[in-house]
């Protein structure tokens, strides 16, 4: 196929290569949507590149993608050290440093290709990030490609390529649609008008092709076009493509030769262009392709098609137990999937592919009834615990209850003891708290009498971490105590880490030093090399910090958390650092980010507990700028914490609600809040109590919480003294607060002040209030802040959304917004999937002719129009 319309972005790669072969290497996200041309331009590259080693692997579009797939393709080119480590089932850790060392050994430079990432599975894309976060000083360029209309369905694919676009090494090129005018020379000796070519394929330049290629009149999509080119082939030629396309997008020679295929055939596909010949195997062309061939084959012969490859992989002995489950889930071959679906899910789960993982014990569940007991609940307990890391928590809930019905009827109290231990976790999430802690004492109840033990240790150390949320110090020390005497004798390193977080919890809840205590899980955690207590102190690092008002010190460790969570595949501290991070930017006054982040956790199907911060962060700014409704967010908060029965919950999202009752003027409603808060106040952490203190004084009310327990910034306030409070939320880096505590002073300056900041906040609710009760203290010259049009906006978008549309729309990169807007790439991407969404399109190509049909792109002088860059980048 001719490459039209591609010369920008070959000389962006050419560039990006001769700076990686000089010793700065980088990574290039090559995106486009489907059938865009980004393979052909691979190949065009590698065409015009010398001197280079080239490798690459693609992802493969399974219902259960084998995790690491591209790695291993990669194993197999590079040889060698990397094959070896691979072939051994050494862990996914020591296989990226292997891969890493060979692309910095010396010899020529080399190019890795990862091709389709929106097909990989977790643990791709963990490699994607190890590499990206490292390649800068090798000599080596990594090139990875995908679906741009696949980011707003895909969120572990968007937080991934969110990671890289923030890393010096990481570069982008897209690969937009065709103009009529390429089209009109592609189409021309086709018969077909070259008008209706570009009507029906949209400029995609693989439906082009395709369409062209068939020379029907006028197919109606891409599907077509494949399927109007394979019904030319003969009868034996097209039964061989239909094995290759229930076998993946890339099968080897030797597997079609198993099962019976002869070279005339393979010729005829290769031949006719249904396949391309790469080494010792055939891939599609692109995975429409495969898809679209796959689509015509009935239920009954992809059956019989899976069980004929499966019997093939089984004597040739060398497929890995992804494969294996994949092609026995297929076949219904039940005695199949139970064999190999669990290793599978035990591999994908080492590898820190979760979801693939979960994917495995489902298939491995189905036929649960026709293995023993205890192998069953085993199956079970794998499901529950995967199923916990990827955030299916219904799933998780109904595999653990399954679970510890089984080992109650097989008889092993250590089992049922760590099968409650989970199931309380997941009612945590669930923000079950009565049934959380009576399973967590259940736990311990069941083995307390058989000795020492690991399940004991753990026991206590869950009960302690439950009994510390709640404020139960004795009870928690006292459990932490008994946890920890186990520990020492039998040598628990992971359970120390977790005893750390938790006497953290203890001593910030009674007022005592407790940094040192969860840098001390965090040192421990990482030196294990253990991802899920790692995961956690990096979460209790970043939340505690926020909670103290310590947001520059949270973003640190937010920062290295969630880049952390990412690699490893922890998926659920990911989203709790991620509701976090949205906390903070609320504190520091990003509420535009603030919102975007937040929305991103809601929208994730993350779990109760996790989207309980998220929805007090999006249920304030909606209040505080009366933009939008936000009590479905603040009563979906409240709902969850009293749920939990957790007091610094309680007080943190009644306050949260009281403040929206407070900015309608609704003083009861807010004291009402406040109330039900101070209940179980002496339980919580000092600014929790702080914030009910700083709350009663402002309604008027009796100040429970002790002064002598109050952080200064609230005690200040609880004593009237309003400037020096507002100064300490200034010294702290909290603007908004720092406005209550004007406002509160009550003095014309300092209501001045507050009127001035809350509107330049666009805290719209703040400033109507403090203008209500400017005049009724009869004071003049009132300002009369930006008119309510101002405010509006169409498409639902915030200003700096309409900025970014409007310079995506102009055909600006991502860099280039950044550098003209002064943000980073990676919020700009953020920026980007928003605009997307709100605009109902697909790709960020489509945005121009959308927001052009919607008049969002004809008013230069509309409120938060973004000026253009020039060509000289002005």
């Amino acid at each position: 196929m001719v490459l039209l319309e591609r010369d920008s972005a070959l000389e962006a790669l050419t560039q990006y290569a001769a700076q990686a072969r000089a010793g700065e290497g980088r990574v290039v996200l090559i995106s486009g949507e489907a059938g865009a041309g980004k393979t052909a331009l691979l190949e065009q590259l590698r065409r015009d590149l010398a001197d280079v080693s080239w490798v690459g692997g693609t992802c493969d579009g399974l219902i259960t993608p084998r995790p690491l797939g591209p790695l291993f393709e990669i194993a197999e080119q590079l040889e060698g050290e990397l094959l070896q480590a691979c072939r051994s089932e050494r862990g996914r850790d020591e296989l990226f440093t292997v891969l890493l060392r060979c692309l910095s050994a010396p010899g020529p430079p080399v190019v890795v290709a990862i091709e389709d990432l929106h097909w990989a599975d977790e643990s791709t894309l963990d490699l994607v990030r190890f590499l990206g976060r490292r390649i800068r000083t090798t000599r080596s360029l990594l090139l990875v490609t995908f679906r741009d209309d696949a980011l707003g369905s895909d969120e572990a694919l968007r937080i991934a390529l969110g990671g890289l676009a923030g890393e010096r090494a990481t570069r982008r090129v897209t690969v937009p649609v065709l103009s009529a005018d390429a089209v009109a020379v592609l189409a021309a000796g086709s018969g077909l008008a070259p008008a209706d070519v570009y009507r029906l394929s949209g400029g995609n330049a693989f439906f082009v092709h395709e369409i062209v290629r068939s020379a029907s009149e006028l197919p109606a999509s891409a599907r077509d076009a494949v399927l109007a080119r394979v019904a030319r082939l003969s009868v034996p030629a097209r039964a061989v493509l239909d094995v290759a396309a229930v076998a993946g997008l890339r099968v080897e020679l030797g597997l079609l030769e198993a099962v019976g295929t002869t070279a005339r055939d393979l010729d005829e596909l290769v031949v006719a262009g249904a396949l391309i010949s790469e080494g010792s195997s055939l891939r599609f062309r692109h995975e429409i392709n495969r898809r679209a061939v796959a689509s015509e084959i009935p239920g009954y012969r992809q059956a019989a098609i899976h069980a004929q490859l499966l019997a093939a992989l089984l004597r040739s002995g060398g497929a890995d137990e992804a494969v294996l489950a994949f092609h026995a889930a297929g076949a219904g071959d039940r005695d199949s999937v139970v064999r190999y679906a669990p290793a599978a899910g035990r591999r994908a789960a080492a590898l820190g592919a979760h979801r693939e993982a979960v994917e495995h014990f489902e298939a491995a569940v189905r036929f649960a009834g026709h293995v023993t007991p205890r192998t069953a609940a085993d199956l079970w307990s794998w499901l529950a615990t995967e199923a916990s890391v990827v955030e299916r928590w219904q799933l998780a809930l109904d595999a653990g209850r399954r679970a510890l019905e089984l080992w109650r009827e097989v008889g092993d109290p250590p089992r049922e003891s760590a099968e409650m231990r989970s199931l309380s976790s997941t009612m945590w999430r669930l923000c079950r708290g009565r049934e959380s802690m009576e399973l967590a004492v259940a736990a311990v109840d069941v083995i307390r009498d058989r000795g020492a033990t690991p399940e004991l240790a753990r026991a206590y150390g869950h009960l302690a971490q439950l009994q510390s949320h709640y404020g139960e110090i004795e009870a928690a020390t006292s459990s932490l105590r008994q946890a920890g005497g186990l520990v020492d004798m039998l040598d628990l390193p992971d359970v120390r880490s977790d005893l750390a977080n938790t006497a953290a919890v203890v001593a910030w809840t009674s007022g005592e030093e407790w940094m040192p205590l969860l840098d001390r899980a965090l040192e421990i955690a990482l030196d294990l090399g253990a991802r899920e207590p790692t995961a956690r102190a990096y979460a209790n690092l970043c939340t505690a910090l926020c909670d103290f008002n310590r947001f520059a010190e949270a973003e640190s460790y937010y920062a290295r958390g969630a880049a952390f969570c990412d690699e490893a595949g922890m998926v659920r501290f990911g989203l709790s650092l991620r509701a976090t991070w949205g906390e903070i930017l609320l504190g520091v006054g990003r509420w535009d980010e603030a919102v975007e982040v937040c929305r991103q956790v809601l929208a994730s199907g993350a779990s109760p507990f996790n989207r309980l911060s998220a929805a007090i962060v999006i249920g304030r700014i909606l209040a505080r700028r009366d933009d939008g409704d936000p009590w479905p967010y603040l009563d979906e908060a409240v709902a969850s914490a009293d749920a939990t029965g957790r007091p610094d919950l309680v007080g943190l999202t009644r306050s949260a609600r009281a403040e929206a009752h407070w900015l309608v003027g609704d003083r009861d409603a807010a004291l009402q809040d406040v109330t039900v808060a101070s209940v179980h106040a002496d339980r919580a952490h000092e600014w929790i109590q702080g914030q009910i203190a700083t709350w009663q004084t402002r309604l008027d009310a009796v100040v429970t919480p002790s002064p002598a327990r109050l952080p200064e910034p609230h005690a200040r306030s609880a004593s009237r003294d309003f400037d020096r409070a507002a100064e300490l939320w200034d010294g702290i880096g909290s603007p908004f607060d720092a406005a209550l505590a004007l406002l509160d002073s009550g003095s014309e300056a300092g209501m001045r002040e507050a009127l001035r900041r809350f509107d330049t906040l666009g805290a719209v609710a703040a400033a109507r209030l403090t203008r209500r009760r400017m005049r009724r203290l009869g004071l003049r010259a009132i300002p009369s802040g930006a008119h309510p049009s101002t405010r509006s906006d169409a498409a639902g978008m915030t200003r700096r959304e309409r900025e970014v549309m409007t310079l995506v729309a102009a055909g600006q990169s991502n860099a280039a917004i950044a550098a003209h807007l002064v943000i980073s790439t990676r919020t700009v991407e953020h920026h980007v999937a928003a605009v997307l969404t709100k605009l109902g399109v697909g790709s960020r190509t489509l945005v121009a002719a959308e927001a052009g049909r919607r008049g969002l792109l004809d008013a230069p002088d509309r409120p938060g129009a973004a000026s253009t860059p020039d060509a000289a980048g002005n």
